[in-house]
């Protein structure tokens, strides 16, 4: 039997997506086979100096690549690794927001920025939208850790309950690793170390369940009207928030000079298990000399799509934005660059109104 040209297609495209589901399956029982360890390993994390890395400002903002590790540092990889685009869909394009149209053609599902001196919103796009956060979530994580003044110097030992088992995200802390209460923020900030944060909030007074209540009340008194948490990662979806309320928290967070510190560190080294590894800040905006961020996080799961939250300073401004759902990395970054454009575009027009309307001019 003669098969038409449409069916052939139609054949392909099903082996294709086969081939596709499967060469993840092998991916990601091999990934389990080698990452989560069977036994406590006990290794100690030790942070070491690392030295400053010069800034390039000749890159453009949404192309600046990561940089090589100094010679004997074993580079750890990035947690956010999405799958190809074929093979994810996220809420936010299940429900046809990324189709909403907006001044600055934005390619994110939902978007807010706001003046925090004096409460302009300057952007806005779905903004109230519930749509699950992502890693978003370890801003309150990292809020709830400092406003409660725990020890920082305290040491934490990471488990089998600090293990993800759901979506088997990477990590190079194995159980049975000991490493400082300030250790594991920074981690948790800047390169959004999973198990990091998960420890946390496991060794928070009162264990993990009093922690996520104290996450939920503590959204409660920022006014996070539609904000629910689940864990203190991000992992699940079941954190969920919108673009309004994550601009509050920002807000708050940004108030932590610790916060503000580990958020936007651009590499850190730590010595561990004889090896002395260099995470890098998920956010490559944080390296580029264009911009000055203040505090900044980032987040991803195959439901929230590519998020990102900054404070940063805009031509004398103090800007909170927030990009929910972006499909990629590259258009996650391409959005801020568009919400910067556009602050900065609305600056100028407003000074050239004052000039038209001021006496002599």
């Amino acid at each position: 039997m003669r098969l038409s040209d449409r069916s052939v297609r139609t054949g392909l495209t099903v082996l294709s997506v086969a081939a596709l589901c499967a060469v993840a399956l092998v991916g990601g029982l091999a990934y389990r086979s080698t990452q989560v360890p069977h036994g406590p390993q006990h290794t100690q994390a030790v942070a070491v100096a690392t030295p400053a890395a010069p800034r390039t400002a000749a890159a453009p903002e949404a192309e600046i690549a990561a940089e090589a590790a100094p010679p004997g540092v074993e580079m750890v990889p990035e947690a956010e690794s999405p799958l190809p685009i074929e093979l994810r869909k996220s809420v936010g394009h299940a429900a046809g927001l990324n189709k909403v149209k907006d001044p600055l053609r934005l390619v994110s599902s939902a978007a807010y920025a706001i003046d925090i001196a004096t409460g302009e919103v300057l952007v806005k796009k779905n903004e109230d939208a519930i749509l699950p956060m992502a890693s978003l979530t370890k801003m309150m994580t990292g809020l709830l850790t400092v406003e409660a003044k725990l020890p920082m110097e305290q040491i934490i030992t990471i488990t089998e309950d600090d293990v993800d088992n759901e979506r088997h995200s990477r990590s190079r802390l194995r159980v049975g690793t000991t490493l400082t209460r300030e250790e594991a923020l920074h981690l948790a900030l800047m390169s959004s170390e999973n198990r990091a944060a998960h420890a946390l909030g496991r060794t928070f007074p009162g264990g993990l369940g009093q922690f996520v209540n104290a996450m939920n009340n503590r959204a409660k008194q920022l006014g996070m009207k539609s904000t629910t948490y689940s864990d203190p990662t991000g992992l699940s979806s079941k954190n969920e928030s919108t673009a309004h309320d994550l601009a509050l928290l920002a807000t708050a967070a940004s108030r932590q000079p610790l916060l503000r510190e580990y958020s936007t560190t651009p590499r850190h080294q730590v010595a561990l298990g004889g090896k002395t590894l260099q995470y890098n800040n998920s956010n490559r905006l944080v390296k580029n000399p264009k911009w000055d961020i203040v505090f900044q996080k980032t987040g991803y799961i195959i439901e929230a799509g590519m998020c990102i939250t900054m404070n940063t300073r805009i031509n004398g401004r103090n800007v909170v934005m927030v990009l929910l759902d972006a499909t990629d990395k590259n258009s996650r970054l391409a959005d801020a660059e568009r919400v910067k454009r556009w602050v900065l575009a609305q600056a100028g027009a407003d000074s050239m109104a004052i000039a038209k309307h001021t006496p002599g001019s």
